[in-house]
């Protein structure tokens, strides 16, 4: 719990117990942290309900979710019966028309039955109100719907209860913290004389006297008035018996020096690792912003943004003794070698490496270009020109500039899956490009996105959509969705804004803000403002990176005056923790850094490249790049920290590398490797006697790398070359039909073919600090606490013969399934009978319900109203998938045809029939998923699989089982980042595939996932679906035949499933490498 929620919580037990009825629940309004059921009971009994929606309004709005529109429809459907029942007609149409209008835009129909009951003499002549009775009892009545509607409703989650508190617990507080103040006077008297609580206390000197040893306060200190009572044990804080603690701090320690710059901070002792005798000189000098905001915690759901985070200054920085583990690492790991040059035309403004294709460098030059490279082959992909796409949807302040040949790119970015690149400009543009391997960009969107300079952009996931940050010099930050739809705009900045830090800690998103006038902001993505106000060093230019696993923050910048700062800030306390030295005195321009491996930090300065271990703020090592860079080169690292870019004076960029960097490099065609490392060694030799006499450590030369092994499949076939872990389950009477994993990552859903549905989740603790599924820790079989099961109506139904289907919506807020044509859903009525399921992207109230009759039904769940029947199919539907990119939904059926409708008109746009190997009947079922760019498809059926270009419905790729991969196909589902496929076959073995060329890259066999009593049992076990980890790339589940589940991973070793194919078959030891590139020996075959 956050620590402003937490001050919230004691000032509403404070106003409870000075009897402050009416502040005690406008305060729980205006908060939203505690929803007072009684209270609100006691305004629905009265009838105020002008009084209940604005009670209500502090915690949702109708049209947040479904639950929030039921339970403000019923209210003000009461409150209109109520005006029928006194005969008001006129109060009647007022509320007809000012309050369940909003409702008629989701039932038109039921708002016209409504509307029609004003003609009735007595509304109870309707059939469907032939029952209603008085006022009191229906409002009794209408009370328990509308509280079980709170209960369910997800935004109510953990605002229905409060804390367990000891009576009078901010009395006690501000005792410990003036108790506190006392023993830090310099003259502390025995008898204090305390006066005030609006400035700090100290004792007057009494007169050169010897002080007395400090003295404990009195918890009467601050007298409770006694013209108020105290609510006692009746209250709804109940108290607690806690435990003494001698140790802890707590309280807020106000700065004595009332014109300090810096005032009150909340310190724990628990949290300072700091020995007795440094506690006290820590606690004179408190460190908070100016005038910052409330105390928030990264620990909460709710404000999980800071504990104070504040600046301190380099002279009293406070530092935290870290312990040193043995040291794991060696210079090796840092790419040094200087391998190639590569020649740009213009000079490097911005670099930015593909997530997961680690040699795919994205540059943006200052000639407004961008540039896609292949730094394995030295090859230039795609270069794009800037120019307006369209110049008439601008702005006319843009029409009439007249900077076209003067606009530079300031920032390019990879999305976090690879799909998109965005590209800000220093003038008002911000570019979107959608990403198809291996060399195509698409125009996407252009966005005019600030008035002047876009100083900086960033990909975010805020609820679980993909978005675009961006600032600039009108000094706002944006929000955008990938369609130019401006989600927020977060203005507070006095200074234009230079960078932008997007992150999120235990499912929090928020983002860091820096500004020229030297501010550090931090924003929660709602319209409340920053949460955090604090000053970088250097009060200039600052950018803030997060390490890779997200752990730990760090800063550079440069002041106008020159000088840089590397920091790392403790964001627990708001402090910098340590500051890293090495920088010369004086810079002309700004520094830029990066991070790489959980380890390192890189910074350009001075003509160099200088290097630092995190754990350590002395320089760890620096290098020239055998010359040629810039005063402040700029620098980027590869995610796998491998791969080194770095610009030159000469508009090019050097590529450095370490052993794995340069095994990577190496082209499988062209020139051989042999031939590179020529230049380069000379180039190595030339440079390094000026390198030593500089202190600068010489580069590695090419002859000490291994050489590159022969290509193998990657076999899987002992439990011990992997990592899994079995979800612990009491029943496995059935076999798992569905399976999918939370789209937040921390849990797994499974359907079985009896219609139960199952749910793990795993638990946030020391072993698994983000809380997501992982083999590193057993989940816990989640269960509802009346003890019932999540079923399926499965009366009359063939289970043998049935098709489950099951879908999640994106907020992880309620799943649709369905077993033998019957739905599950919460508070709605059963849709027609259903085959296939897929929400709607952009719309969680609407799903596609593929039938067994062959048509799809376009389904409202919220007015559970069917808006559309799709007829194109000549069998059931089995598979259905959104593209959001191409504004269209996909289907596949038992027929083997894939169609293809538009979303907007749901209109047939197109249809083709897959391509079965020869000899294959046209039989089973055809399921469909998009790939991450949203215009590839993978197609899955027992016999193949197979990638489409959904734009064009051209097959790219295909796959037949062949070798040791022999056996059908039962599931196959693309990783989050669409670089692999996972395959599960009706022999037990999982195949994983490289995603773009569906050569494999690995096999598992069943004797590495299965144990002894399922390989050595009566009936044969294997997996019949399998489900994609939604944030990690190696990590999968499978769903068994006999019940069961396990998530799989790849060994800590290794790291992910093999290594990409070559292109072609090679022959490896006199034998033919296994490689999945013939699909099939039919030579009329795509080439696959």
């Amino acid at each position: 719990m956050s620590l402003s929620r937490e001050l919230v919580f004691l000032i509403l037990q404070f106003l409870e117990e000075e009897k402050f009825k009416e502040s005690v629940h406008r305060l729980e309004q205006e908060s939203g942290f505690f929803f007072n059921m009684k209270h609100f009971e006691e305004k629905v009994q009265a009838g105020e309900w002008d009084e209940v929606e604005k009670y209500l309004s502090g915690f949702t709005k109708v049209d947040d979710n479904r639950y929030s529109m039921k339970l403000f429809f019923e209210i003000r459907k009461q409150k209109y019966l109520e005006a029928l029942d006194r005969q008001d007609k006129a109060k009647a149409v007022e509320i007809l028309v000012n309050d369940l209008k909003v409702f008629s835009t989701f039932n038109d129909d039921l708002y016209k039955e409504i509307t029609q009951l004003l003609t009735l003499n007595n509304f109870r002549e309707n059939e469907q109100l032939s029952k209603y009775g008085d006022t009191k009892t229906t409002r009794s009545i209408m009370l328990v719907e509308l509280k079980k509607l709170i209960e369910a409703n997800p935004l109510f989650r953990d605002k229905l209860l409060l804390p367990t508190l000891k009576s009078a617990r901010l009395r006690t507080l501000i005792n410990q913290s003036l108790n506190w103040q006392h023993q830090l006077c310099k003259n502390p008297r025995s008898n204090p004389d305390i006066k005030t609580l609006f400035i700090d206390h100290t004792c007057t000197p009494s007169n050169g006297s010897l002080a007395p040893p400090p003295v404990n306060l009195p918890v009467a200190a601050v007298a409770k008035p006694a013209a108020y009572t105290s609510l006692g044990i009746h209250g709804p804080f109940q108290p607690a018996v806690a435990a003494p603690n001698a140790g802890a701090l707590a309280g807020w320690m106000a700065n004595a020096a009332s014109s300090s710059s810096v005032q009150a901070a909340v310190v724990t002792a628990s949290s300072i690792p700091l020995p007795p005798n440094q506690a006290v000189s820590l606690l004179k000098h408190p460190r908070t912003p100016p005038h910052a905001p409330g105390m928030i915690d990264y620990h909460s759901p709710d404000h999980e943004m800071m504990k104070r985070l504040q600046h301190a200054q380099s002279v009293d920085e406070v530092t935290y003794p870290t312990p040193h583990p043995p040291a794991s690492w060696s210079l090796e790991d840092l790419p040094r070698t200087v391998c190639f040059t590569l020649h740009q035309g213009s000079a490097v403004s911005s670099m930015d490496f593909h997530p997961s294709r680690q040699t795919l460098l994205l540059v943006g030059s200052v000639n407004g270009e961008i540039t896609l490279w292949e730094v394995g082959s030295r090859e230039k992909l795609v270069t794009k020109p800037f120019k307006v796409w369209d110049m008439a949807a601008r702005s006319l302040q843009f029409q009439t500039a007249g900077f076209k040949d003067a606009i530079s790119v300031s920032r390019v970015a990879w999305s976090q899956d690879g799909s998109y690149v965005g590209v800000a400009f220093t003038k008002h543009l911000v570019h979107m490009y959608a990403y198809a391997a291996p060399n195509e960009l698409r125009l996407h969107i252009e966005i005019e996105a600030h008035a002047g300079v876009v100083n900086d952009l960033a990909f975010a996931h805020p609820n679980n959509q993909l978005c675009v940050v961006t600032c600039g010099d009108d000094k706002i930050i944006k929000v955008w969705d990938l369609t130019g739809r401006k989600l927020y705009n977060f203005e507070g900045h006095e200074a234009p804004v230079y960078s932008v830090c997007p992150h999120f800690k235990e499912d929090v998103q928020f983002i860091f803000s820096t500004a020229l006038d030297g501010k550090i902001k931090a924003w929660l993505y709602d319209n409340v403002g920053p949460r955090v106000d604090y000053d970088a060093p250097g009060h200039w230019r600052t950018t803030m990176l997060y390490s890779a696993d997200g752990r730990r923050l760090f800063s550079c910048g440069t002041s106008k005056e020159g000088d840089s700062y590397l920091v790392e800030w403790n964001e627990n306390e708001g402090v910098i923790k340590r500051t890293y030295t090495g920088f010369r005195r004086k810079s002309n321009g700004v520094v830029q850094f990066d991070t790489t491996q959980n380890r390192f930090l890189a910074a350009g300065e001075d003509h160099q490249i200088k290097f630092w271990d995190m754990d350590n703020p002395n320089v760890l090592t620096s290098l020239d790049a055998d010359g040629g860079l810039p005063s402040l080169p700029r620098l980027r690292f590869n995610k796998e920290g491998n791969l080194l870019a770095v610009s030159t004076v000469d508009n090019g960029i050097k590529i450095l590398a370490n052993a794995g960097g340069i095994r990577s490099l190496r082209p499988v065609d062209g020139p051989s490797f042999e031939a590179m490392r020529i230049p380069i060694e000379s180039a190595a030799m030339k440079g390094g006697v000026e390198s030593m006499t500089r202190g600068i450590e010489k580069p590695r030369l090419l002859e000490d790398i291994d050489k590159t092994k022969p290509w193998q499949l990657a076999e899987i076939a002992d439990p011990v070359q992997c990592r899994l872990v079995a979800l612990p389950d009491t029943d496995n009477s059935s076999k798992v039909s569905k399976l999918l994993y939370t789209n937040s990552g921390i849990g797994i859903l499974a359907l079985g073919s009896n219609g139960v549905q199952k749910l793990w989740k795993w638990a946030r603790n020391e072993h698994n600090p983000t809380g997501r599924a992982t083999t590193n820790a057993v989940p816990q079989h989640w269960q509802p606490n009346n003890g019932l099961l999540m079923t399926n109506d499965v009366s009359n139904v063939n289970l043998e013969e049935s098709v489950p289907c099951i879908a999640l919506s994106k907020n992880d807020s309620y799943i649709m399934s369905g077993v033998g044509g019957k739905v599950m859903t919460t508070f709605m009525e059963p849709p027609p009978a259903a085959m296939s399921l897929a929400f709607h992207p952009l719309d969680n109230n609407v799903i596609a319900i593929g039938m067994e009759d062959s048509t799809i039904n376009i389904y409202n769940v919220r007015v559970v109203v069917v808006n559309r029947i799709l007829r194109g199919h000549q069998k059931r539907i089995s598979g259905l998938a959104f593209s959001t990119n191409l504004s269209i939904l996909v289907s596949t059926g038992a027929d083997g045809q894939i169609c293809v409708w538009s979303i907007d008109s749901w209109e047939k746009k197109n249809a083709v029939t897959i391509q079965l190997p020869a000899g294959k009947a046209d039989v089973g079922d055809t399921r469909v998923q998009f790939h991450v760019d949203q215009i590839r498809m993978l197609v899955v059926h027992e016999s193949l699989l197979a990638v489409y270009d959904a734009a064009k419905m051209d097959c790219i790729r295909q796959w037949c089982p062949q070798d040791s991969l022999s056996a059908p196909i039962t599931c196959a589902t693309y990783s989050f980042n669409s670089q692999l496929v996972f395959a599960t076959f009706y022999d037990g073995n999982v195949g994983v595939f490289d995603a773009d060329s569906l050569k494999l890259r690995c096999r598992i066999a069943p004797s590495a996932y299965l144990s002894q009593a399922q390989l050595n049992g009566g009936q044969s076990v294997y997996s019949l679906v399998v489900a994609a980890h939604p944030q990690d790339p190696n990590q999968f589940a499978v769903g068994l035949t006999d019940g069961s589940v396990k998530v799989i991973e790849p060994s800590e070793s290794e790291g992910k499933w093999g290594s990409v194919p070559p292109p072609m078959d090679v022959i490896q030891n006199g034998r033919m490498a296994s490689s999945s590139a013939n699909s099939s020996h039919n030579p009329d075959q795509i080439q696959r």
